[in-house]
């Protein structure tokens, strides 16, 4: 079914046809040639446009998105490691969490201009789902586990290490700060929920090497654990994996990365004081 689908794309010319979509033109931006055409075909069709299409099989980038997901979490921890050696896994843990959050990835690939090649269906279309952001971060990682697929972890490490490694530091020294705590604490109570409650769960090891693991737990309804060396650590991961879970319910980024430096100098006086 997906050969017979590229077949089409292939001989629609762009801004024409049912599929106006250039796969010479895509393969270029993301600097990788497909062998077999199909996981590229898959990783940009939107479930929405399965709406259209009544052949089966066929399928979304939905599982290709949750395979590059895996793979995009192995490299950006490779690659960390390797670069920050003197760092803890606490730090190294948070400076992940920056570079493979959906803002983060959204922007790289609006910057990329990759929107245009998703095929969504036309009730996605009008309500701005190819410029979504969730979208876009979504079309990053199934295109990954596509190129993961492909070409194997190499390629997919190529792929990384040129759209998103020369953004690493930029991406980090405005996230630097980021205080999660006041993140979801501000979130709820613009939902009206109150305050998020944290409690200490375990804690083990040590006086002088104690680690934690701490429960944030939003609306009685949504909960989410953190782990760290101290309680201050432990509620701060907990609160990001917290506003994690609720972007992934929303569909859309609740926080964003960036900041003005007054800001992230406030956010840093934060985390000193909770």
């Amino acid at each position: 079914m997906l050969k017979k689908i590229f077949q089409r794309i292939g001989n629609a010319k762009q801004g024409e046809g049912e599929f106006p979509v250039n796969i010479k033109e895509l393969e270029q931006i993301l600097g990788y040639r497909f062998k077999n055409k199909d996981h590229l075909i898959q990783a940009l069709t939107h479930r929405s446009y399965l709406n259209r299409t009544h052949e089966a099989p066929y399928h979304s980038n939905e599982r290709l998105e949750f395979l590059g997901d895996a793979v995009l979490d192995l490299i950006v921890t490779d690659y960390l490691y390797h670069r920050f050696q003197t760092k803890d896994e606490g730090v190294l843990s948070g400076k992940k969490s920056v570079l493979v959050s959906r803002r983060v990835l959204g922007n790289i690939v609006e910057e990329l201009g990759l929107g245009r090649f998703l095929l969504v269906d036309r009730g996605e279309e009008k309500t701005g789902g190819r410029t979504r952001l969730s979208n876009l971060a979504n079309l990053f990682e199934a295109v990954l586990g596509a190129i993961y697929l492909d070409g194997g972890y190499s390629a997919a490490f190529r792929f990384v290490e040129k759209i998103l490694f020369p953004r690493v530091d930029q991406v980090l020294k405005t996230a630097t700060y980021f205080n999660y705590k006041s993140a979801l604490l501000e979130y709820a109570q613009s939902q009206g929920w109150g305050a998020p409650k944290y409690r200490i769960v375990k804690e083990s090891g040590p006086d002088h090497d104690k680690r934690f693991v701490v429960v944030a737990e939003v609306n009685k309804k949504l909960s989410a654990r953190g782990f760290g060396r101290s309680k201050k650590k432990a509620e701060q991961k907990a609160a990001q994996n917290a506003l994690q879970k609720l972007e992934r319910q929303l569909g859309q980024p609740i926080i964003a990365v960036g900041k003005s430096e007054k800001k992230r100098k406030q956010d840093k006086r934060n985390l000193q004081e909770n």
